[in-house]
């Protein structure tokens, strides 16, 4: 009787792929539409290798046949992910790793840990700072609200301005649950009246909080009876909740605001005055609350909690990052998709191109295209001139005419009600 026996030719040699060529592979096979039997031949590989890539593919994305999502080398990374980083390390030479790693991911749609990070910056020259340690002190006790406007925490910071050598002073007013700085107030005097109206301001521009987080200033408690800030609390049904003399751990979330903003501007920044400090803090602010990742929020910036607009952003961050890194892949550069996610009212919306097509999907799944090539003057003028206006300025358009519309179900013809 005569056994098989299988095995390999000594003469075969096994062939290795990159990443990039298994997704290639992997990508060519399923645009076929042959079968794993058909189409191995044609490419040298066996269909158990072709089923393994593509249950790797479904079960990790990408990075599965990458190989070098997690752990990888800095040499590793695609060239257009390297100059990334170092163009934002340029830039920003306050930044970590971590935050370079968010960014990436934010501004980009490419990702690349911390350690593959670090390396791309020693090989460029950077070199790692050694921090002398300290003891630790005792861990601080943690709170966070769970939603929005549920608690805000207001302190007061003081700085000098350089050039007319006198002091200002900054209060802020911020969301605990987002870090979202609602409100700020700056003055020559630390009067509780500039508090009071930065505070009033705040809740005209977002609504009042349920409770306001303060410490024991004159500008906001009194020993004796009841304080100016205390009443309008109450006045707006706010409830003030008073910190413990002493404990500024308490407020640790706006304190280590103060902090960032001392660092990332304060610090290197020649006002010419109090208007311009006033209108340059403000550029500062709406950079943190809309642009500037927070490690503190898993990478997102304020204004995704603030507005709870979090999942639907970090699902579209998700899908960005798989997209783009498979066009690496295939073609070396990433695309620059049209991907907006937020909230209109009440509602979850997104916002994202499909080739030369741009859709918004509402949150119960509905699509609809937006028409970026409206009938009227502005076609007309397209035709006269030549693509001038961006098509984000032409989304914003339809999307305001969205938001105006009077019916939620608005007829044919219509921005809100045009067909897909």
């Amino acid at each position: 009787m005569r056994r098989a026996r299988t095995g390999k030719p000594e003469t075969a040699s096994v062939r290795e792929y990159t990443g990039e060529q298994r997704l290639l592979l992997l990508d060519c096979w399923l645009r076929s539409k042959l079968t794993a039997t058909e189409f191995s031949p044609l490419v040298g590989v066996s269909t158990a290798t072709l089923y393994s890539w593509r249950r790797r593919f479904e079960d990790e994305g990408p990075a599965g046949l990458l190989g070098h999502k997690r752990g990888c080398k800095g040499s590793q990374l695609p060239e257009p992910t390297k100059r990334a980083i170092l163009m934002m390390k340029e830039a920003h030479p306050s930044w970590g790793q971590d935050r370079i790693h968010d960014m990436l991911i934010r501004t980009e749609g490419v990702e690349a840990s911390g350690g593959a990070v670090q390396r791309v910056l020693r090989e460029a020259g950077y070199e790692v700072e050694p921090v002398p340690t300290q003891r630790n002190p005792a861990k601080a006790k943690r709170f966070e609200r769970t939603r929005p406007n549920e608690l805000w925490q207001t302190d007061l910071f003081t700085f000098m301005l350089k050039r007319e050598r006198r002091r200002l002073h900054l209060v802020c007013f911020l969301d605990d649950f987002s870090r979202f700085i609602v409100g700020f107030g700056l003055h020559a005097s630390a009067s509780g009246a500039m508090v009071r109206e930065a505070f009033e301001q705040s809740i005209a521009n977002f609504g009042a909080p349920t409770e306001i987080l303060t410490d024991n200033g004159a500008q906001y408690h009194t020993w004796r009876g009841k304080s100016t800030f205390r009443r309008l609390c109450e006045k707006r049904g706010i409830e003030q909740i008073v910190s413990s003399p002493r404990r500024p751990q308490t407020l640790g979330k706006i304190e280590r605001f103060w902090g960032t903003l001392y660092r990332e501007l304060l610090d290197g920044a020649i006002f010419r005055g109090m208007e311009e400090a006033r209108t340059r803090i403000a550029h500062f602010i709406g950079y943190y609350n809309f642009q500037r990742t927070h490690q503190g929020l898993d990478g997102l910036v304020p204004a995704d909690r603030y507005f709870e607009a979090s999942a639907g952003v970090r699902a579209a961050l998700e899908a960005r990052v798989a997209e783009n890194a498979k066009e690496m892949a295939l073609h070396g550069e990433p695309r620059k998709p049209l991907y907006l996610t937020g909230r209109i009212g009440t509602e979850q919306v997104t916002l994202h191109s499909e080739g030369d097509r741009v859709l918004l999907t509402a949150a119960d799944g509905v699509r609809e295209e937006v028409n970026l090539r409206a009938p009227g003057k502005r076609q007309r003028a397209e035709e006269a001139e030549g693509p001038g206006e961006s098509v984000l300025d032409e989304v914003l358009v339809d999307l305001a005419r969205l938001e105006d519309s009077p019916e939620p179900n608005a007829e044919p013809g219509d921005a809100s009600g045009e067909e897909a």
